[in-house]
């Protein structure tokens, strides 16, 4: 039996805008088991990428909890959560965020260095991720030399440098045309299926929904399971 990776419970995130407030969230829940992958499927503007900014810690909740590997992360300080978000979750975004002044390698080992792992570990999970990415020739350039395919190739390799249980994508084929992207989303769920990582992907596309195992809908601040085929 599977363990549960991310609980959350009644989550609310509400926003001000002016004298008013807006409410994205309105007491979402959903548990995640260790090893799944759900999409969460929805408009622009929907709270999507809110949900995956609250699961990291990025955001505060106005309401609710959340937990991943059993630690409550909205109890947490912001020292004790900054330690925790890179220990334990790998993000990917939309537009790459490789750090320019870093040649591939550096920008994967980048979150390895940050855990203390020794050199001797980081070198050979490096040269592991980059041949699983398909880019050991390309250790040495800088992400302006790579195409963006290639730069999603690499940030899907830092993402899941320190071996992180849970790994957050948001819209990791956005910036990509569709041939590229699809490319990139089946290198993704291969390395997740082969390091055995807990996958939530925010996405507004159908297609790439499909590759998860579970499809989840935000609309007006609710979450909805979908399966099968179905319309907004």
């Amino acid at each position: 039996m599977t363990q549960a990776l991310v609980e959350i419970q009644e989550l609310v995130y509400r926003l001000k805008e002016g004298d008013k407030t807006r409410t994205i969230l309105d007491h979402v829940s959903l548990t995640v088991q260790s090893a799944e992958s759900v999409a969460l499927l929805g408009r622009s503007g929907s709270g999507k990428s809110t949900l995956l900014n609250l699961i990291c810690g990025i955001d505060k909740a106005t309401e609710g909890r959340i937990g991943i590997a059993q630690r409550e992360i909205t109890q947490l300080g912001e020292p004790a959560l900054t330690l925790f978000r890179r220990q334990q979750i790998g993000v990917i975004y939309q537009f790459f965020h490789l750090i320019p002044t870093l040649t591939v390698a550096e920008n994967i080992a980048l979150a390895l260095e940050l855990n203390r792992w020794s050199a001797q570990d980081t070198k050979a999970r490096v040269a592991e991720l980059l041949q699983q990415v398909g880019l050991t020739a390309y250790a040495q350039r800088f992400p302006d030399q790579l195409s963006g395919g290639e730069q999603q190739r690499v940030a899907i390799a830092r993402a899941l440098a320190h071996k992180p249980p849970l790994l957050l994508a948001d819209e990791p084929t956005g910036n990509l045309d569709a041939q590229i992207g699809r490319e990139v989303m089946a290198l993704l769920n291969r390395l997740v299926a082969h390091e055995g990582v807990t996958l939530i992907l925010v996405t507004h596309s159908q297609a790439v929904a499909q590759s998860a195992n579970r499809i989840l809908t935000l609309e007006q601040g609710q979450l909805a399971e979908r399966t099968g085929d179905f319309a907004w």
